[in-house]
């Protein structure tokens, strides 16, 4: 059992080595701690999810999208999974030089149900590598758009269970500041993002709306919340979206009436699928 109290009983130590989270001689510092309490916290959120679609089926197949080093996709196996014979974990990643280093620290742990795909959006939606159905899709810190590359990638394998946790998000804000003065004419709301701070923040909140929308209109239930204390993270909120099937009409419709009324239009398509 681990020393340090932040650290879960059953997790494993050399684990928390391999991922620099615990020094070689088990040390852990601020900013690994702070890390290990975002996995942790989200880990809270997951392991529900996962213990429902389990209870269900009696499998489990998770996909971490844009999974950079694995540590989540690491975390909840060790915790929750690596005992599960019909559980295994996808990590998907375009950075090669990463699912090798995840490959080979799952061999060298012996965590058989872990895979790591070295796959783009549009391969990771057709490639053979993944089941045509994936029960639950993560995103955790996903930058700009891999937040929505990770929405279609789950809407595709028709996901019980959407996880997400948005990142720098500066797309809609670039084509609000791109049409700010054309805007000013037609909307008094324009006033909510004409200063530069405003249209970034703005942005990044308008962004996980829609994408809320998007996900209600595809018959998802959506909960939005706090991922950590805002004294650890900026980026710090929190999507949880549950299939309960279902198209809702009203969710598009509103989608669509943000995008009229703030002149969005041309970005119908990036939440429209």
């Amino acid at each position: 059992m681990s020393l340090i109290p932040e650290i879960k009983p059953q997790q494993s130590i050399e684990l928390l080595k391999e991922l620099h989270i615990l020094t070689r001689d088990g040390k852990i510092n601020q900013d690994t701690r702070r890390k290990l309490k975002q996995v942790y916290h989200l880990y809270q959120f997951i392991e529900p999810l996962m213990a429902d679609v389990l209870a269900e089926k009696g499998s489990l197949t998770l996909a971490d999208h844009g999974a950079g080093k694995s540590y989540l996709g690491f975390i909840l196996y060790d915790l929750f999974l690596k005992d599960k014979a019909a559980a295994h974990v996808y990590g998907v990643e375009t950075r090669q030089e990463l699912v090798d280093k995840s490959v080979d620290l799952a061999q060298r742990l012996g965590f058989a149900g872990m895979s790591f795909l070295n796959l783009t959006v549009e391969q990771s939606i057709t490639s053979d590598a993944l089941p045509a159905q994936v029960d639950i899709i993560t995103a955790l810190h996903a930058c700009n758009t891999a937040t929505d590359d990770a929405i279609r990638f789950a809407l595709a394998k028709d996901a019980k269970y959407i996880v997400l946790v948005p990142c720098c998000q500066a797309e809609v804000a670039a084509v609000l500041r791109q049409k700010k003065n054309e805007t000013f004419g037609k909307t008094a709301l324009s006033e909510l993002w004409r200063h530069p701070i405003h249209t970034r923040e703005f942005g990044s909140q308008l962004t996980n709306v829609l994408r809320c929308l998007q996900l209600e209109a595809r018959g998802y239930q959506v909960t939005v919340t706090e991922l950590v204390g805002w004294e650890h993270s900026m980026k710090n909120e929190l999507i949880i979206a549950k299939k309960v099937g279902g198209a809702k009409k009203s969710a598009r419709e509103r989608q669509e009436s943000i995008l009229r009324e703030l002149n969005l239009e041309e970005l119908r398509q990036r939440f429209a699928y």
